[in-house]
């Protein structure tokens, strides 16, 4: 028999045999039980056809006795049906508690934002749900979820394809960062018109990339590309050291770099349409009680516009 294949018996049938074993009889199994006696007759019945063999001798005046393969299979019957018993409770908990794991799919520039927040409050309130993480580049995320390898995600919302289950958590709009003793870091705002002269570090990893160059297009210029780096705190870390502006949507919650050099973040002129950060999971199937409490958790914590963490 394939390790995957279900075996020809049921829990049911191996607890019916179990209780009549410790009763002694049918009727007192059944009386124990609430069910018929014909019930736990057809199901001892049914288990010695699954198993090929003779379980228990059933005489109506004298009770039941167990031959050596029944008591055997009793055995392993108490074992089997404790594991069950206990896989059982490790995903139901007392009323109103939560239970089990929950696979929490993210982004990864988005995990610093999204995964402190989620997982201190939520792991707080629910101390017996087990949050598990992975961080995936967009087509792995949706692959899991898809699969059912992932319950939830967290990614912005340009990267959602297919007809997930998705709420928009907050919007971030895109700003020019800059050293904090750049010419630019006196104004206010600043038009990308403006920079196309200037050096670029370029986040290069979608969807930021195409993002940042469709903002230039549709303000009618080319940027000058001097850097290109995979990661936020690269583009802040260059910048701290003049080596050109960046383009980003994160914002830190203190405007300096990796190295602790002062930056400027300015807002960009004509304002841009904000980017969507989604909580997204499989319109296949109904999500768990606990994959459902995380998600109206997470719509309900007031995230910050400017650094989107949660308030």
């Amino acid at each position: 028999m394939d390790a995957l294949d279900a075996p020809a018996f049921t829990l049911r049938q191996l607890s019916f045999l179990v209780c009549a074993a410790d009763e002694g009889t049918v009727a007192g199994a059944a009386a124990r039980l609430r069910v018929s006696p014909s019930a736990v007759s057809d199901a001892l019945s049914e288990l010695e056809r699954s198993l090929g063999t003779r379980l228990a001798v059933r005489r109506p005046a004298r009770g039941m006795t167990l031959t050596s393969s029944g008591a055997e299979v009793v055995a392993r019957a108490r074992t089997l049906l404790a594991a069950s018993r206990e896989l059982e409770g490790s995903l139901r908990g007392a009323p109103g508690e939560l239970v089990g794991p929950i696979a929490i799919g993210c982004y990864p520039t988005l995990a610093p934002t999204i995964l402190p927040p989620l997982l201190e409050r939520f792991g707080q309130q629910h101390p017996r749900v087990s949050l598990e993480v992975v961080e995936a580049t967009h087509d792995r995320l949706e692959h899991r979820l898809e699969s059912g390898e992932l319950d939830v995600a967290f990614t912005y919302d340009t990267l959602v394809h297919g007809q997930p289950r998705r709420a928009t958590l907050f919007e971030l709009i895109a700003h020019v960062v800059v050293a904090a003793d750049d010419p630019v870091a006196g104004q206010e705002r600043v038009r990308l018109a403006d920079l196309a002269e200037r050096d670029l570090v370029l986040l290069d990893a979608p969807p930021s990339t195409q993002h940042t160059l469709s903002l230039f297009a549709a303000a009618g210029v080319a940027p000058r590309v001097r850097h290109r780096v995979q990661s936020a705190e690269a583009v802040r870390a260059l910048v701290g050291r003049g080596l050109g502006y960046g383009v980003l949507v994160q914002r830190p919650a203190v405007p300096v770099s990796f190295e602790g050099r002062p930056l400027a973040i300015r807002e960009i002129e004509p304002a841009v349409p904000p980017v969507g950060v989604e909580v997204v999971w499989p319109a296949g199937s109904e999500p768990t009680e606990r994959t459902a409490e995380l998600i109206r958790f997470a719509r309900a914590q007031r995230w910050t516009v400017a650094t989107g963490a949660a308030a």
